[in-house]
Parts: C-alpha cells; structure tokens; sequence
C-alpha cells in the first residue's frame, strides 16, 4: 500500500498536478484496490468534519496577520533591521532570512504563514543584489519551518489535544530547541559559504549607531509575540483564541505606523483567502487520503510492524524515526501527525520515555517533512514568491539545512534535557 502512494504521488506531481488534487486522487485509488468498503462514501462528511474543525481557525488568523505586517511594511522594517545585525556573517543577507523566520515564528503558528511573509519580502532583495537562488530560497524555507516549533505552534496543539498533553508544557519545551535549530540554521549557512562562497553573497557590515536605531523596528514583533503568549499563559485567550488577539495587535500597530486604510485590508484579505485555499486544499484532500488508508489497514500494518520487531526502546525509538522520514516524504505535516499519533505516542510512552519529548522530537521531524520533496509544503511556498527558476533549485539549497535538522534529532535523543528542561523548571 505504501509503495502504490509513494509511486502514485510522485508520478502524478511529475505531470505538474496540484499536490491537493493528487492527495485526492491517491484517495479515490486507494479505495479502489485496497479496500472493501465503499469508502468515497464518505468524503462529503469527511470534507466538512475536516473544514468545521477549531483548530484550522487559527490558519486564516495567522495568515492575515502576515498579510498585515508585509503590506504595512512592518516586515520590510524587521528584515532590514536583523540585516545589519546579521549580514557580517559568511553568507550576508541569507542570515537576515533565518533571523527574519525566527522573529516571525514567535508570532504565527503556521510555517507556511511565516515561509510565505519572509518570502515575499526577501526575495526581491535576492533579484537585487545577484545572491545564488539556491540557498538563498532554501534557507527561507528551512526558516519558515520553525513556525511549528517556536510557541506559538498550530501542530504542537494537535499534538497536545490529540496525546491529552499540556499544551502550555509543550510550548515551553519547544522555545529552546527552537531557538537552537535557528543558531544552527546560521551556523550551517556560515559554514556553506566560507567552503563555497559563491552561494552567498557580499558581507555587510553596518555603524553601530544605525544597528541599535534598527532595534526600534524589532520591538512590533516581540509586542505581537507579548501578547500571543502572553495572553495564553495568562488564561485570557486559547491558543486558537490567541491567533486573533495576534491579528487585532498587528492591527493596532499598523494604525500606529500610518498603514491602516481599507485598500490595504482588501490587499490583505485578498491574500489571506488565497493563501489559506491552498492550504485547506492540501489539508482536506491529505484528511481524506488519511481516511482511506486508515480504513484500508495502514494503521494496522504499523502497529503490527513496529511491535514486531523485538527490539529495545532505542532501537525501537530509531525506526519511528526512520518511518517519519520516509513518510514525511509523501503525507503531508498536519495529516502526517493524525494519522500516526494514535500508534506511535503509546508505544512511545510504553517505552519510556516522556511524551512531552517526543512531542518535540516528532515536530523536529515534521519540520523535516515541510522541507523535502516531493510534497514539501513550504517548498511550494517559496517557489511561488519567485520571479522564475524551477522548484529543484529550492530543494537543493534546503539540503543543507535538513542535515541541521537531523543533528537535532540526534541531540534530542542524546540530551532529552535540552526539550525538558523549561517545562521541569516551570513545574
């Protein structure tokens, strides 16, 4: 069954069909020779169950909230600023886009939304100033993952509500190694461009003066994340809740910029409802394709597998990951989750080992799939912020970067403290 998707999802993305539509037609396949229940049948109740859920709320919520800060130049002004701080390093301006997602993952929960912010605001500065495509794009899209790592994150609420996991617990443990994977984002841009640093471009180097007034232009966006989180940890919002008090504050600060009039709000909903299609497109038709194989035994297969193998919690614990890897090549991150979590997070927990952990451990992972084809999403995203050039050169310049990701993993699973750490002292 998982060779008929693998082979049907990427001969169909060969023929240049949308990743929703293929999502849908591997569905209708898999109903077809794998299952003896009619089960397109329930598509029109799948559609909606998948459409009317809560949680999705928050999607169009952080969208706008992107679409508000790049139409009202609060993100030109952010990008700029990290620029002068961060374009000394080996690599120059690629380093504003790791910073700039960093910042912006504080404030959105969804990585699409913040790979598509950064995006539309560097890449015209890529066109400009002649930086290799490759790497420049890919570090965008790598930095746009840490969407659902650094609180607030739409997967680690699943996450929580789907283990029964405190969501608040899980948002401690993911600022750290969020934190961390962004240094090491750096780090491995810096290391690229001193060995080939044609992939890079000019070092800059700005007066100090100028680097401190730039820090002026942070302080919209660590308002925003004051008051997502803070209105969290405060009781006075839910997290879904939180995304429009985040919408409502990059309101106010656009009023206070003089960039709030209704063109801009049209522009903004305009996007947000573009944005936000695509995005459900995916989640319905991955929802549906879940459904089917679910119901035609892949759950099983899994479970059957994984119990089968005899062997200790490491090694047990390294073939969950190797299995996220190889499926986070072809299901999408939100369908990937519901559709494993049931299985895995019980042997998980069986084994040992602390599910607010592996809660960490497996958003890693799924950070991993954003970024690898052939359904990486914010692929997808950044490739269509680009004036021209083919979506290989995007997955090319996020190699590097996956190899970051998989020393996270490593150090995770060596040093479980670095995700703990946090929810234990807060405790």
């Amino acid at each position: 069954m998982l060779s008929f998707v693998s082979v049907g999802l990427l001969g169909l993305l060969s023929l240049s069909i949308p990743v929703g539509i293929v999502l849908f037609l591997l569905g209708f396949g898999i109903d077809q020779f794998f299952s003896a229940f009619p089960l397109t049948r329930g598509l029109g109740s799948m559609v909606w169950s998948t459409s009317e859920n809560a949680t999705l709320i928050a999607i169009p919520f952080f969208v706008l909230l992107g679409e508000i800060l790049v139409r009202t130049g609060i993100a030109a002004r952010t990008y700029s600023a990290l620029d002068r701080w961060v374009s000394w390093l080996p690599g120059g301006l690629v380093h504003a886009n790791v910073a700039t997602a960093t910042m912006f993952s504080a404030t959105s929960g969804s990585s699409v939304a913040t790979a598509a912010t950064v995006a539309t605001v560097a890449m015209p500065q890529a066109d400009r100033l002649g930086y290799d495509q490759k790497l420049f794009s890919g570090a965008i899209a790598a930095g746009g993952t840490l969407g659902i790592m650094i609180p607030p994150s739409i997967n680690l609420i699943v996450y929580g509500f789907l283990t029964q996991t405190s969501i608040p617990q899980l948002f401690l443990a993911g600022l750290l190694p969020g934190i961390l994977l962004a240094m090491a984002f750096l780090a491995v841009t810096a290391l690229v461009c001193l060995v080939n640093p044609k992939l890079g471009g000019a070092r800059r180097t700005f007066p100090l003066r100028e680097m401190a007034l730039g820090l002026a232009d942070l302080l919209p966006i660590i308002l925003l994340f004051s008051a997502i989180i803070g209105s969290i940890y405060k009781g006075w919002a839910t997290p879904t809740e939180a995304a429009s008090v985040g919408v409502a504050g990059a309101l106010a600060i656009a009023a206070l910029f003089g960039g709030l009039n209704t063109r801009m709000i049209g522009e903004a909903l305009i996007g947000t409802v573009r944005v936000t299609a695509m995005i459900m497109l995916v989640v319905i038709g991955a929802s549906f394709l879940n459904f089917t194989l679910s119901a035609a035994g892949l759950s099983q297969e899994l479970r059957g597998f994984l119990e089968g193998l005899g062997f200790g919690p490491l090694q047990t614990l390294l073939v969950i990951v190797a299995m996220y890897i190889v499926l986070g090549f072809f299901i999408e991150t939100l369908s990937l989750m519901v559709i494993t979590i049931p299985i895995v997070v019980p042997i998980v927990i069986s084994l040992g080992y602390d599910p607010v952990w592996f809660g960490i451990l497996m958003i890693v992972l799924i950070e991993m799939a954003l970024i690898t084809p052939p359904v990486g999403l914010n692929l997808f995203v950044v490739q269509s912020a680009r004036r021209g050039g083919s979506i290989a050169e995007v997955m090319l310049g996020a190699i590097p970067y996956v190899l970051a990701m998989l020393a996270m993993v490593a150090a995770l699973i060596a040093l479980p403290q670095i995700a703990l750490y946090l929810p234990m002292a807060m405790r």
